[in-house]
């Protein structure tokens, strides 16, 4: 995904604000955001007027049972710098697939909601017993948005779907690695659970809902995964590609090792591709 070549002011922020408008922040699930850290990855995307940031909140809010005052105090330290910065998108509570709707967990929820106001939070949970309308009206009744993802659909899964209860919408692509999804082998890489590549049936979709959120949203978020051979980049600029109707910019480093992109790139590669390139898409 990045250059093999890297000057010593590159930074991956610059490099990928250059394609998109948004990151989402996973560092901050493992431990609080910096302030300082989070100032200089506001100069980093300074180039880009449109960037904001999304962050998930520290886990210790989503996965552990105690917190304490000076947990909260971390926590904000670096989502206050990007928030005065205007480059606070969203900040994403994101629970595991065990995280049930309980009474429990629903007071668990109004006591985040209330700590972190200030926020435009979002809430991203796994197991079907949340997918109710009741759910989705308390989330409304705290401006909380609802995080749409696609996984695999396994047991008590939450499935796609395109349901928006603030004036921000969030989507998530985890990929549908059916095989390793929740397996404990301990021979299988960590990454392999989100090593997917969606074609282009896939992708299509979600266009059409991310399109009908967009519709009742101030602004809608498509995150998705992380992967070590750029398979997220990959189809997040399909993604553009489908909602915009337009040409994208393609990273060099992307166009030998995935020649799909090039039917939709906004200029020639700078060198020959090795690779056979698919016919001209007709319109």
């Amino acid at each position: 995904m990045y250059p093999a070549r890297r000057g010593k002011d590159f930074h991956e922020a610059s490099y990928l604000a250059d394609y998109f408008d948004t990151i989402e922040i996973n560092t901050s699930f493992y431990q609080p955001m910096r302030a300082d850290l989070a100032a200089q990855w506001i100069e980093r995307v300074a180039h880009n007027p449109r960037f904001v940031f999304t962050a998930k909140l520290w886990q210790k809010f989503t996965h552990e049972e105690s917190t304490l005052a000076e947990d909260e105090k971390a926590v904000r330290e670096g989502f206050d710098v990007l928030r005065s910065a205007d480059r606070l998108g969203a900040v994403l509570l994101q629970f595991p697939f065990s995280f049930h709707h309980t009474p429990e967990n629903m007071a668990r929820l109004r006591w985040l909601f209330e700590r972190f106001r200030e926020y435009p939070l979002v809430v991203e949970v796994r197991h079907s017993s949340w997918a109710r309308k009741d759910f989705y009206d308390f989330l409304r009744e705290h401006s909380v948005g609802f995080c749409n993802i696609d996984q695999p659909v396994i047991g008590h899964s939450v499935e796609p779907g395109e349901v928006v209860t603030s004036k921000t919408g969030y989507v998530r692509f985890h990929g549908r690695r059916y095989d390793t999804w929740f397996s404990d082998d301990p021979d299988t890489p960590s990454h392999e659970r989100y090593n997917y590549l969606y074609p282009a049936e896939e992708l299509e979709p979600w266009a059409k809902r991310i399109r009908h959120m967009a519709d009742h949203t101030d602004t809608t978020f498509v995150i998705t995964n992380n992967h070590f051979e750029g398979k997220g980049v990959v189809n997040a600029l399909q993604l553009i590609h489908l909602l915009t109707k337009q040409k994208v910019k393609i990273p060099e480093t992307l166009r030998h090792r995935y020649p799909e992109l090039e039917s939709i790139a906004d200029e020639p590669a700078k060198e020959p591709t090795l690779f056979p390139l698919p016919p001209p898409s007709s319109k």
